[in-house]
C-alpha cells in the first residue's frame, strides 16, 4: 500500500487513461471527484512540444500532489511582433503520448478562445520593475503575456501547487511574486534543469538548431561551468565572471551574447561583488535560434 503526499492511502491498480479536456467545462468535470474528496491538485502549464525537462516537471509535481495536470497551450499573448508564433514547435498527439505515459490525471489542450474568450483581454497582469530587466528588457510585454495566462490557468484549474523549470528564471520569480502578492493561494516551485548529454539546457526551441549549430550551442554552458568553477575558487567580481561566460560563447562563430548577468535570485537586482546563491543569467543566440541558461553561484 502507498500513500499520497498529503498522507492519504492509495492502492496500487491499472494505470488509467489520462483524461484529455478541450474546454472548460469538460475540465471542470475532470476535477470535480478530486475537489469533491478534498485531494491536492497539482499543475503544470507547458506550450507543448515536450522533453524530458517537461516530464521532470510531472514528476515534481507528483511527489507534491494527488492528481497531477498539465496544460498545453501556445500562448499568442507572450509573443512579441516578429516572434515565431506561427513556426513555434506544435506535437499535441505526441504530447498527449508522453503525458500519458508519465502519469498525468488529466490533461487540459484548449483552443485559444477558450482560454481568451472575448479575444484578447482588456485587463492583464502587469509584471512590473521586476520585468524590465534581462528577458524583460529585450522582450518588451513577454513578461505581461505570461502572467496573464498563467494567472488564467490557476484561476481555471484552482491548483494548489505549480511546477515550473528554473531554465525560465525571470519568469519563474514572476510568477513566484504574482502568487504571493495576489494572493492566489498557489504554491509556485521550481525544478532544476534538464540537460543534454553535452550541458546543453532542454528546450523546445532546441528543434530549430542546425547539425552544426547544435554542436556549437553547448558552449552558453561550458561558459556557465568555467564562471561557476571560478566562483568557488574565491572569484566574487561579476566582471569577471562575466567574462568567463563571453569568453567560451566568442569561441563559437555561431553563438552570440545577448545579455549576461549576475543577479540576486529574488529581486533580479545586479550583484557586485557576487555572493553565494547569487544567479548568472544569459541569453544568447545560436544562428537566429534564442536560449536562455542559468547558473547558481555556489561556494566550495
Amino acid at each position: 500500500m502507498g500513500s499520497t503526499p498529503s498522507g492519504r492511502s492509495r492502492e496500487p491498480g491499472p494505470r488509467r487513461r489520462v483524461i484529455v479536456a478541450r474546454t472548460r467545462a469538460e475540465l471542470a468535470r475532470a476535477l470535480s471527484p478530486a475537489r469533491a474528496a478534498g485531494r491536492r491538485v497539482g499543475l503544470v502549464p507547458t506550450m507543448g512540444s515536450l522533453h524530458d525537462g517537461h516530464l521532470s516537471l510531472v514528476d515534481a509535481a507528483r511527489a507534491r500532489a494527488d492528481v497531477v495536470a498539465a496544460s498545453v497551450f501556445v500562448n499568442p499573448l507572450q509573443f512579441g511582433p516578429g516572434e515565431d508564433l506561427a513556426s513555434y514547435p506544435r506535437s499535441p498527439e505526441r504530447d498527449l503520448e508522453l503525458l500519458e505515459g508519465r502519469g498525468v490525471d488529466v490533461v487540459f489542450l484548449p483552443p485559444v478562445e477558450e482560454i481568451y474568450l472575448a479575444g484578447e483581454p482588456r485587463v492583464t497582469v502587469d509584471p512590473g520593475a521586476l520585468a524590465s530587466r534581462l528577458c524583460g528588457a529585450f522582450r518588451p510585454g513577454h513578461f505581461r503575456g505570461v502572467l496573464t495566462v498563467v494567472a488564467k490557468l490557476f484561476g481555471i484549474l484552482r491548483p494548489e501547487v505549480a511546477v515550473f523549470g528554473q531554465k525560465d528564471f525571470q519568469q519563474l520569480v514572476l510568477i513566484r511574486r504574482m502568487s504571493a502578492d495576489l494572493d492566489l493561494g498557489v504554491e509556485v516551485v521550481g525544478a532544476p534543469i534538464v540537460r543534454e548529454p553535452d550541458g546543453l539546457a532542454m528546450s523546445s526551441r532546441n528543434s530549430y538548431l542546425s547539425a552544426a549549430e547544435r554542436r556549437a550551442a553547448p558552449a552558453f554552458q561550458r561558459g556557465l561551468l568555467r564562471a561557476a568553477a571560478r566562483f568557488r575558487a574565491g572569484e566574487r567580481s561579476a566582471a569577471a565572471l562575466v567574462e568567463e561566460v563571453r569568453s567560451a560563447v566568442a569561441a563559437e562563430p555561431l553563438l552570440r551574447v545577448q545579455y549576461v548577468e549576475t543577479v540576486h535570485p529574488g529581486s533580479i537586482e545586479p550583484m557586485d561583488p557576487v555572493p553565494p546563491g547569487a544567479v548568472l543569467a544569459l541569453a544568447g543566440f545560436c544562428g537566429s535560434t534564442r536560449l536562455i541558461d542559468n547558473a547558481t553561484m555556489e561556494s566550495a
